[in-house]
């Protein structure tokens, strides 16, 4: 007794594979582009980290010298009214800089977060439809060869 693989079984075998290989071969081409965009992304957020580090830096700067321009002053108060009033000012800019610092920080902060949430989602909205496009191919390779099981059975069978 022969037994041989119809020619039909492997056809709709073989066109099984191909699809399957392309559905593979398609699935890496996007991953490789949500890494790319992965990488792109980790540079603007590396950026806004630099970013972030410049006007840390700039800030303290200002307050040193706001700081520095303070003592000067104060050391050359003629009395204690005087001294009163370059302290008042002292503590009243400071206050508005330091706002105005942790308000730009804050909007630093948000744009970067922002920046990091739309990349990750971005690779987890691309992962998921190749996963499914993946899976949609795989089962109708699956399909495709049980049919073609069956109508062997079935011919082989009826003879």
């Amino acid at each position: 007794m022969n037994l041989q693989v119809p020619e039909e079984m492997r056809r709709v075998a073989e066109q099984s594979v191909t699809q399957t290989r392309r559905a593979v071969e398609n699935f890496m081409q996007a991953a490789r582009r949500t890494a790319e965009t992965v990488e792109q992304t980790s540079g603007k957020v590396q950026a806004g980290a630099k970013d972030m580090a410049q006007k840390t830096l700039s800030a303290a700067e200002q307050n040193l010298r706001t700081t520095l321009d303070y003592a000067e002053r104060l050391v050359r108060a003629k009395d204690l009214q005087e001294v009163a009033q370059i302290q008042s000012e002292f503590v009243r800019t400071q206050a508005e800089a330091m706002q105005a610092q942790m308000k730009e920080s804050g909007s630093v902060m948000q744009s970067a977060m922002e920046t990091a949430k739309g990349v990750a989602q971005s690779a987890v909205d691309t992962v998921k439809d190749l996963t499914q496009t993946v899976a949609g191919a795989a089962t109708h390779a699956k399909d495709k060869v049980a049919d073609a099981v069956t109508d062997v059975k079935d011919k082989g069978a009826k003879k």
